[in-house]
């Protein structure tokens, strides 16, 4: 069996089917979790037809610097400010979450813009949206709504809180779910140690979790559908996906009643599992069980550790893990990280760099694993992106374009999914019911 991404992308985008091939999603959402979740589906095939706001679309476009290379700035009112009419320029944030997707630049706020995305909705097997709770429903755009008119429509709603409960009417970002469901507890240095407290991960993990699991779960209601011919609706939080995602520690909990604490880059069931200062730098050290514990020592040339009764088992290191560590600190700054490296890969021992994103991409497993694509912009140049790391056999991850331009497939997605003529596209427009490039 090949591995399917390997090779040019011209070759990949031989394929002329995706996983998801001729599924046609409806794209209402902006800033992360949602657009992560519709770039995920459109990764697999789908044609994603992202709705945006006339003049600003997806509040990300503005969040730069960075931009993206090759995004042109069209003349406007103020060439320097990206929410102004005419300016067309976008962050990598938002190229980083939106590629593979056609933007559709309407007013929904307006009638016969809410009729257009009606009519869309009633071409579409999926509608995935993150507005504030009730917000569609005045615009007759809810699932209620929609579904009366078509039964099988599969329709996602992401929000912080969820529909229901005390909070749902609260908005919220990322940084904030991080703290409420627990992570930020667990992150972060020991409060007695320099630099301790609670940290947020240094990614937006709580919008990615939730777009996964926005994903699953529409694959999950294709496939119900597909037996039943229905569709059903779909309501996720942010706040419920980052609880679920510490399962691990929360489960303990529950179970315990104890209350997990933050161990900073050691692990509170596993010694030694944690970054070890070397005379250069730093290695990830994760001596997972007695085996390898007994080989750790051997690597370090330390038979006084590998007998001392102390350590003899896993739970008797976490017993003794402060007169532990400092033994094995005190061997370890002796060496480069190279050296490290080599002897604890040469005794069968996880290990590991901690790599800044320069380094990532120069990481020979990372350049095998073509983890680094480059897609064509709207204007035919290759710009780069991370790739997605799915391996499929048959149905090939395809990168066809990368993020549009604000409105760049109104005109096509009108003409050619609603039968729209020219003249009638074009009064939208006189109107500013719509956007087009």
């Amino acid at each position: 069996m090949s591995n399917s991404n390997d090779g040019s992308l011209a070759e990949m985008n031989q394929a002329d089917t995706g996983a998801l091939s001729g599924v046609v999603v409806l794209d209402l959402t902006r800033i992360l979790a949602g657009p992560w979740c519709t770039q995920m589906l459109a990764d697999f095939g789908a044609e994603v037809i992202k709705i945006e706001r006339p003049e600003v679309g997806d509040d990300t476009r503005s969040w730069g610097p960075p931009w993206m290379p090759n995004a042109d700035l069209a003349p406007g009112p103020d060439a320097d400010n990206p929410s102004t009419a005419g300016n067309q320029r976008h962050s990598t944030y938002f190229a980083a979450a939106n590629r593979n997707k056609k933007s559709v630049s309407v007013d929904i706020s307006n009638a016969d813009g809410q009729k257009l995305v009606h009519a869309l909705a009633m071409h579409a097997d999926v509608l995935i949206e993150n507005f504030k709770v009730g917000d569609l429903a005045r615009h007759g755009l809810d699932y209620a709504s929609l579904s009366r008119a078509k039964p099988g429509l599969i329709y996602c709603s992401i929000t912080g809180y969820g529909q229901t409960g005390p909070y749902a009417a609260r908005p919220g970002y990322d940084f904030i779910f991080q703290g409420e469901g627990g992570l930020m507890s667990v992150t972060g240095e020991r409060d007695n140690l320099p630099g301790g407290g609670p940290q947020k991960v240094g990614v937006a993990i709580a919008d990615i979790v939730t777009g996964m699991y926005a994903s699953s779960a529409v694959l999950a209601a294709l496939h119900r559908r597909a037996t039943t011919g229905t569709g059903q609706y779909i309501d996720l939080a942010l706040l419920d996906c980052i609880t679920a995602f510490g399962a691990n520690l929360a489960f303990n909990h529950l179970v315990s009643g104890d209350v997990p604490q933050r161990y900073g880059n050691a692990h509170p069931a596993l010694v030694p599992y944690e970054v070890l200062k070397s005379s250069d730098g730093h290695v990830i050290v994760a001596a997972g069980n007695d085996a390898q514990w007994q080989r750790f020592c051997q690597a370090l040339q330390r038979d006084d550790l590998a007998t001392d009764p102390r350590y003899a088992t896993g739970s008797d290191r976490i017993i003794h893990r402060q007169a532990l560590i400092p033994e094995v600190e005190r061997t370890f700054i002796t060496r480069e990280s190279a050296y490290w490296l080599a002897r604890l890969t040469d005794h069968g021992i996880p290990n590991g760099r901690i790599n800044d994103y320069k380094a990532v991409f120069e990481h020979p497993q990372i350049q095998h694993r073509n983890m680094q694509v480059n897609m064509p912009d709207n204007d035919g140049k290759q710009v780069p992106g991370v790739a997605n790391p799915v391996k499929f056999s048959e149905s090939v991850v395809q990168y066809r374009h990368a993020a549009p331009k604000l409105g760049q497939h109104t005109r096509e997605v009108l003409s050619e999914r609603l039968g729209m003529e020219a003249s009638a596209i074009q009064s939208l427009a006189d109107r500013r019911v719509i956007a087009m490039r």
